[in-house]
C-alpha cells in the first residue's frame, strides 16, 4: 500500500512539475513576444488551428459561441496543452530523457506556429528569440524539477527543500513572464488619436427613427455592444505614430500614409449598418455605428487607378485579406478608411486606428481591419483568406427582417402585444415589412422614420394576440419592389436567406 501510494504521489509531483515547467516555459516565451511585438506561442498556434478548421466547424463555433468563439478555442489550446505538460511530467518520473524530448516537440510546434504566422516574417530573429525562451526555462526547469524528484529516497528533507526550491524558481520566471506579457499588452494599446472634428458631419439622427418599446434594438448600437467578428485570436496591438496605409498595384502614383497625413485631410461622418456574413436568420452579427473617416474614392483618385483594374485587395496587420469590387469603393455609396467610431478613435478590437467600412456588402470583402494596404488588382489574379476557404468573391448584403420583441418562447397575456424589430437592406433602402401569425394573412407594420438607406430600419405591429401556442414570422421589402425570400439557405458562400420567425405562449 505504501508502495503504491509512493508512486501515486510521485505520479502527481510529476504531472505538476509537467505542468509548472510548461507553464513557465510558455509565458517566458508569452513575454518576451509582447515586448518584442511578435505573435506569442499560444495564439500562434490557436491561428494555425483556425486556419486548418474545415468551413462548416467555423460556421457552427460563431453560431454557437459568438464572439466568445476565440475565447473557446484559446481555451481549448490551453487545456490540451495542460494535459500534454502533465502527461509528459508523469512519463519523466522514470524517462527523465524522454519527457524532455516531448517538450522538445512541443516547442517545435510552437516554433513552427510562430514562424508561419502572417503577422510576422519566417525566420524573424525575434521568433527565434522566443524560442531559445521557452527552451531554456521550459527544459531546463522540467529537467530541474525533475532531478529534484529523482534524488534518493532517504535524503527526505533536502529533496523536499530541492524540489520546492525547483518549483518556486520555475514558478518565478513564469511570473516575469506574465508580467511581460501584460505590461507589453499595455505599452502597445491604442495611442489617445487626437481626433478632429469632421469637415463633413452626418445629418442629425432623425426624429422618430425608433420607437419606444423595451428590447426594440436601438438605432446607433454602443461601442461596447457592437459585434466582433474577425480571425484575429488576439486584437493587434497598433501604434498609430509608426502605422503607414499603402495604396500599390495598378495605380500611377502608390502612395504611402501615415495616420496623421490621413488625419490631416477633410474627414466626413457618416452613420452605416454594417453587417457579417455569418449572421443566421435573425441573429445579431450586424451594428449600426456612426463612422469618421476619408472617402475610400478619394484615396484611390489620389494614387490613380489604372484601366483594367476591378478590384481593391486589402490587407490587415495580421495577414488577413479581402477582395472588394473597385466599383463599390468609387461610386456614391460612400464607403470610408475609418480612423473613428461613435465620436472617438476606432477601439483596438474594431481595427485602430485604421479600418475599412463599406455600405452594402457583408464584412468579409469590405470591412478589413487594422488596414495596412489597397492594392487596386483584378480579381482574376488573387484570392482573399475567405475566398480561399469556399466563400463567394462578391457578397452583396441581403434584404433581411428581424424580430426583437417578443423573444421566442415569451410568455404574453393575451390581449394587445407590440411585436417589433428591424429590417435592412442596405444602399437600396427598406419599403415595407409585414408580419404573420400562424401562417395567416399578412399585416403591414409601422415603419420607423428612414435615416438613409444604408442604415436599419425598425419596425413595429400591435397583435391582438388571443391564448395558445403562436408562431410569428416577418419579411420585408425593399425600395426596388424586392420581397424577402422565404427560401432557406446556409451561411455559405454569401450569406444566409430566410424569414425569422418567433414562438410564443399567450394565456
Amino acid at each position: 500500500m505504501t508502495t503504491t501510494r509512493t508512486r501515486r504521489t510521485a505520479r502527481a509531483a510529476g504531472a505538476g512539475s509537467g505542468l509548472l515547467a510548461g507553464a513557465a516555459g510558455v509565458l517566458a516565451g508569452e513575454g518576451l513576444a509582447s515586448v518584442l511585438g511578435v505573435t506569442g506561442p499560444v495564439v500562434a498556434v490557436g491561428n494555425r488551428v483556425v486556419d486548418l478548421t474545415p468551413r462548416p466547424v467555423k460556421e457552427w463555433a460563431i453560431e454557437t459561441f459568438g464572439s466568445a468563439d476565440k475565447l473557446v478555442l484559446l481555451s481549448g489550446v490551453l487545456v490540451v496543452l495542460a494535459v500534454a505538460l502533465a502527461a509528459l511530467g508523469v512519463v519523466g518520473v522514470r524517462h527523465r530523457a524522454a519527457a524532455l524530448t516531448g517538450l522538445t516537440v512541443l516547442i517545435a510546434l510552437a516554433a513552427a506556429a510562430m514562424l508561419l504566422d502572417p503577422a510576422q516574417g519566417a525566420g524573424s530573429w525575434e521568433v527565434v528569440a522566443c524560442v531559445a525562451v521557452m527552451l531554456g526555462v521550459g527544459l531546463g526547469g522540467l529537467a530541474w524539477m525533475l532531478s529534484s524528484l529523482q534524488a534518493p529516497a532517504r535524503d527526505t528533507g533536502p529533496r523536499r527543500r530541492s524540489v520546492l526550491a525547483a518549483a518556486s524558481g520555475v514558478a518565478a520566471v513564469g511570473a516575469v513572464g506574465a508580467a511581460a506579457r501584460t505590461v507589453g499588452d499595455r505599452s502597445a494599446g491604442p495611442q489617445s488619436l487626437d481626433l478632429p472634428q469632421p469637415a463633413t458631419s452626418a445629418d442629425p439622427v432623425p426624429s422618430g427613427v425608433s420607437f419606444d418599446v423595451d428590447g426594440l434594438t436601438p438605432h446607433v448600437t454602443p461601442t461596447e455592444d457592437f459585434y466582433r467578428v474577425d480571425t484575429a485570436l488576439q486584437v493587434p496591438q497598433v501604434d498609430a505614430r509608426d502605422h503607414v496605409l499603402r495604396i500599390t498595384g495598378m495605380v500611377d502614383r502608390p502612395l504611402e500614409l501615415t495616420v496623421g497625413d490621413l488625419l490631416e485631410r477633410d474627414l466626413v461622418e457618416r452613420r452605416i449598418t454594417m453587417t457579417c456574413v455569418s449572421n443566421p436568420v435573425g441573429g445579431d452579427l450586424l451594428g449600426t455605428a456612426t463612422w469618421i473617416g476619408i472617402p475610400t474614392r478619394e484615396l484611390l483618385a489620389g494614387a490613380g487607378v489604372q484601366d483594367g483594374a476591378d478590384a481593391v485587395r486589402s490587407v490587415s496587420t495580421d495577414g488577413f485579406t479581402a477582395g472588394t469590387p473597385l466599383g463599390v469603393l468609387t461610386d456614391d455609396r460612400g464607403a470610408l478608411v475609418a480612423l473613428g467610431m461613435n465620436g472617438g478613435p476606432l477601439p483596438a478590437e474594431h481595427g485602430y486606428p485604421v479600418r475599412m467600412v463599406t455600405p452594402g456588402l457583408y464584412g468579409y470583402v469590405s470591412a478589413t481591419k487594422w488596414l495596412t494596404e489597397l492594392e487596386v488588382t483584378r480579381f482574376e489574379d488573387f484570392t482573399a483568406y475567405w475566398t480561399d476557404r469556399g466563400y463567394a468573391a462578391k457578397a452583396p448584403i441581403k434584404l433581411s427582417s428581424r424580430i426583437d420583441v417578443p423573444g421566442s418562447f415569451a410568455q404574453l397575456d393575451a390581449g394587445d402585444v407590440t411585436v417589433a424589430g428591424v429590417a435592412w437592406a442596405q444602399t437600396v433602402g427598406v419599403e415595407r415589412v409585414e408580419v404573420r401569425v400562424d401562417e395567416g394573412e399578412w399585416h403591414d407594420a409601422e415603419l420607423g422614420v428612414e435615416d438613409s438607406d444604408q442604415t436599419w430600419r425598425a419596425w413595429r405591429w400591435v397583435w391582438p394576440a388571443e391564448p395558445g401556442n403562436h408562431r410569428l414570422e416577418v419579411r420585408a421589402t425593399d425600395r426596388a419592389g424586392k420581397v424577402q425570400t422565404s427560401r432557406r439557405e446556409p451561411i455559405a458562400p454569401d450569406g444566409s436567406t430566410g424569414w425569422h420567425s418567433t414562438t410564443v405562449t399567450v394565456s
